[in-house]
């Protein structure tokens, strides 16, 4: 498994997902969003359907229910009823108290979007990343540029696969 942490420095959550979960159904992914709450998981599903005039991304919530059919499933709870591969945590969401990180049936990607103009929501990512390095898993962080996409600036393989360390300024697409 692979955790993403996304420095959000340009755009919140909120602009930062769409094209997140549109590379994911681009590529027959469904993904999991955890929100901070139940609140705030509407808010997130309403603004999958008015952020682009011309399209929307098809996703549910407890409200539609059929999770199990939905591509996209938006809660506030650290749930995979749609048996996703991805799993967005935002809002400072996190593994549960004092686990290193999120274990769900069937993932293979766990990105943690956090602010970086938000000195808390900085910390505890920091927090979460410390915790994430006591795992196997390949770690990965991304940033934004002054044009809001995403670089990958530093990567940590993870155990089942090569054990190089480093930094990297790819520019490949994040999701």
């Amino acid at each position: 498994m692979e955790i993403r942490f996304y420095h959000l420095m340009r755009t919140g959550p909120d602009r930062a997902l769409p094209s997140l979960l549109t590379k994911c159904l681009q590529r027959s992914l469904r993904a999991v969003v955890v929100a901070g709450s139940e609140e705030r998981a509407e808010a997130y599903a309403e603004m999958l359907w008015t952020f682009d005039d011309r399209s929307f991304l098809p996703h549910g919530t407890r409200r539609d229910g059929e999770a199990e059919r939905q591509p996209i499933w938006i809660t506030d709870r650290i749930e995979n009823p749609n048996e996703a591969s991805v799993l967005f945590l935002t809002d400072d969401v996190g593994p549960p108290d004092g686990e290193p990180t999120v274990s769900l049936e069937g993932l293979t990607l766990v990105c943690d979007l956090f602010n970086g103009d938000d000195a808390e929501s900085l910390a505890l990512a920091r927090e979460r990343y410390r915790l994430a390095l006591s795992t196997t898993h390949t770690l990965s962080y991304w940033q934004q540029d002054e044009q809001g996409r995403w670089s990958e600036r530093h990567r940590r393989e993870g155990a089942s696969t090569s054990s190089r360390e480093g930094a990297s300024t790819s520019s490949r697409e994040g999701a």
